[in-house]
């Protein structure tokens, strides 16, 4: 049968990241391409207690349906949070409970956009939500990243040439892909510009928990006094991405509309998931958790850009993070990214390429993405040697 497919499919296309991990199948290829957490960091042996208790002790409640805005105590428990170490939440804010961050933001275009309307983001920026903007025939308008996050420049020209844009989507801290952290003088600037422009800010944070260098610095949606942040949050890095919880803390208003996008949609996320996170985030020593994920990747990171600076050849940069799991490195103009990428999984090392996180597919770079979270020590320095390796060979 011939099939008519709609007409939002016409921009959509596998994930590049997961048509490279089918390469990883292959026992001999090492992985840089993934941004799974690090195997070491799941708690199992808590998750596997919590489980255990959740389904002796109250068993019906995890397994019966539950309202659509989420587990209450969950709810609670991340409201006092965000509340009293972030600054987020007013009381014109509510808080929802999603399957993972990615619903979160899928659900925010469902609600604001119409075929046409235009999304600002990052250039480059996370695939998982370009594709999610596109999937609702958004335009695009990719706005660059710097060393220190998106250039206040260029996104007051966007947001002028563009004067009906709807949305600003960007993730401050720890950018997938580029690591990048934004200035605490841009977060400001930027807030201030989406307000005079009475556009939305979509902040994504996923990894803002995962810092090993530097200082903290606040949120965008810490600074939200006029309801024009919505902030999606997830448990993926920080527990567990198989659990699929995430949140989503927006003005009422907002929020509400996005509860009834859920009852079409799956009608709650998965209530046990929701049970065992608030019980891990309740019954055991949170922070002590974070500070261990923390030394993990601290350890992981210096180890693979130790690695680097000795192994690849000099004319190859990136940008240090101060957490999260990615770098993001450069070749020099006159070298094919994409060629060297398929190089480099040809000799057993799979890298990301940069065109992989571009608004639109003819929007070119000269970077591509690893991480450091996924493999093994002896992974990141045999991996890192095969890419010095091929770097002395290009260049």
């Amino acid at each position: 049968m011939e099939y008519s497919f709609a007409s939002r499919m016409g921009g959509l296309h596998a994930s590049a990241i997961r048509e490279i991990l089918k390469f990883t199948a292959d026992p001999s290829v090492i992985s840089f391409a993934a941004g799974n957490p690090a195997p070491e960091a799941f708690p199992k042996e808590e998750v596997e207690r919590i489980a255990d208790r959740i389904l002796r002790e109250n068993p019906i409640a995890a397994l019966q349906y539950s309202i659509t805005e989420g587990y209450a105590p969950l709810r609670e428990a991340l409201k006092a949070d965000l509340s009293a170490r972030l600054g987020i939440g007013r009381a014109f804010d509510e808080l929802i409970i999603t399957s993972g961050a990615q619903q979160a933001i899928e659900h925010c275009c469902k609600v604001l956009i119409n075929p046409g309307d235009t999304i600002l983001c990052e250039n480059p920026s996370f695939v998982g939500s370009l594709n999610a903007f596109k999937s609702y025939e958004a335009n695009l308008v990719g706005v660059d990243v710097e060393d220190d996050g998106i250039s206040v420049e260029k996104l007051e020209s966007a947001l002028k040439q563009n004067p009906d844009a709807k949305l600003l989507y960007v993730i401050p801290t720890f950018q997938n892909p580029s690591g990048a952290t934004m200035s605490l003088e841009k977060r400001r600037a930027v807030y201030r510009l989406c307000r005079e422009h009475g556009v939305l800010i979509l902040e994504d944070n996923p990894y803002g928990e995962l810092r090993f260098r530097g200082t903290d610095l606040p949120t965008i949606k810490s600074m939200d006094e006029d309801g024009i942040v919505l902030y999606c949050g997830s448990f993926s890095k920080v527990l567990s991405p198989g659990l699929r919880v995430g949140y989503l803390c927006a003005p009422r208003e907002f929020a509400q509309k996005v509860v009834v996008l859920k009852q079409v949609s799956d009608v709650h996320t998965n209530i046990l998931a929701q049970m065992i996170c608030h019980e891990f985030m309740t019954t055991t020593d949170f922070p002590a958790h974070l500070a261990r994920l923390k030394e993990i990747y601290r350890h992981k990171s210096s180890l693979m850009l130790d690695e680097m600076r000795r192994q690849l050849h000099p004319r190859i940069t990136w940008v240090e993070p101060e957490g999260g799991l990615f770098i993001w490195c450069r070749l020099p103009e006159g070298v094919n990214m994409v060629d060297f990428c398929n190089r480099a999984v040809r000799n057993k090392v799979a890298v990301v390429p940069g065109t992989a996180f571009m608004p639109h597919d003819k929007d070119r770079t000269q970077c591509f993405r690893i991480n450091h979270s996924t493999p093994t020590d002896d992974q990141i320095r045999k991996g890192i040697a095969l890419l010095g390796e091929l770097s002395h060979e290009i260049l």
